[in-house]
Formats: structure tokens, sequence, C-alpha cells
């Protein structure tokens, strides 16, 4: 489990492809202070297991499934990734809850820098449009952000002066794919009703698909 708050911004060293695979080396300082053999590390929002390690660099494997459904493949050597260490349990709570799972892929429509911030707007798939809210919670390639706009098919969130520095969001541009993952409790609440309405559930519980959009939830 991640909270999406990066620590820093690794860049890469090697890759070592495969027909729908990859080894990644990353070079690292601060998440490999403690690192061990097996940690798990969010690589651009992916979470990767650490199959090797030195005081300098990581290796992580890629399976096909994620090389795949995620934007790691298209990382070549000197690719700047954001990287997180799993959350401690006495650590401080930042972000959001994030699992490291990306939904999908997303690819930045426009890039636009408005006072002391940057909006970037992020088209995505038409089935992972349902999960957003306006002002809920978004992780783009790690990141933990906020959801400033819900458009038909696309995303807009606003990124601070901080997180373009430390994050490498801020040398994306228009036509750069991201990793997304969508909030977890948002899931967790459209799967549920969604199986309440194909079942067709008689249940009396004041929760409904009305109540929800009612208040935000659409």
């Amino acid at each position: 489990m991640f909270t999406g708050i990066i620590e820093e911004i690794g860049n890469v060293k090697r890759i070592k492809p495969g027909q729908e695979s990859m080894e990644l080396v990353v070079g690292a300082s601060e998440i490999l202070e403690d690192v061990q053999l097996g940690d798990s590390i969010s690589v651009n929002g992916v979470c990767l297991t650490v199959t090797h390690f030195t005081d300098q660099e990581a290796s992580f494997d890629v399976m096909p499934e994620t090389f795949r459904a995620t934007n790691l493949h298209e990382l070549t050597t000197g690719s700047g990734v954001n990287l997180e260490r799993a959350m401690q349990a006495g650590g401080r709570f930042g972000g959001h809850m994030v699992s490291g799972h990306a939904d999908g892929v997303g690819i930045i429509t426009s890039k636009k820098p408005t006072s002391n911030a940057v909006y970037y707007e992020i088209e995505l798939d038409a089935e992972l449009m349902d999960y957003f809210v306006y002002k809920g919670s978004v992780a783009v390639d790690g990141t933990s952000l906020t959801v400033f706009g819900v458009g038909e098919n696309s995303i807009t969130i606003s990124l601070i002066p901080h997180t373009m520095e430390h994050t490498s969001l801020g040398e994306k541009k228009a036509g750069d794919r991201v990793n997304i993952e969508i909030d977890m409790l948002g899931k967790y609440v459209v799967n549920f009703l969604t199986k309440q309405m194909k079942e067709g559930s008689t249940s009396q519980s004041s929760i409904t698909a009305s109540f929800l959009e009612e208040n935000g939830f659409k």
C-alpha cells in the first residue's frame, strides 16, 4: 500500500527487454536507505518487487500483464520515474490510499500554466470515467492528486510548483501517456451498486444510486 506522495525521482539505468516483459534497473538514493530484497516499491505508480539492489540502484521484473497495462514499456535509459516506498503503519498519511495497481493509461491532451499551478487535461478510456468525481482523488504515475474537472472522456488535474519539481510529471507534455489508478473507495462503491442493479436487489438500504448521484457520485 502507498500514499501517492513521491519520495524521489529515480532514473532508468538499464533495461533488459523480453518479448512482453522486462527487467528494469533504476538508480536512486533515498528509497534505497533501508531497502530489503523483496520490498515493494512504486515505480510510476506501479507496485514492483525489488529483485536485486546496491546502494545506488534497484532491479525489478515487469511481468507481461504489467508490461501491457502500463506505460513502463515506454521507458528508455535515462527516463525519470516517480518512486515511493510502501507506507509504514505508523507513518503520516499525506495522500490517499494507493495500491500500485494501475487501472489504465491516460493521454495528456493539454498542459496549461495558470497562476502558480499547471493544469493537465488527461484523456481516458470510456470505461474509466464512471469512477471520477469533482474533487475526488486519482493517482497519476503514482502521484496523489485531486480531480478538478470531469469531462465526457477526460479529467483535469492541477499541479503546484512543489509537485512539478519533485515528480516526473513536471517533465510531461501533451501526447505523453501516464499510468492512472482510480480511487480505491470509488471502485468499491461503483462495483457494489453495479452488482445490485444487475441482480435486481430488493435490499432496503438507504444508499441507492440516486442518493449517491445527488451527493456527487456519478
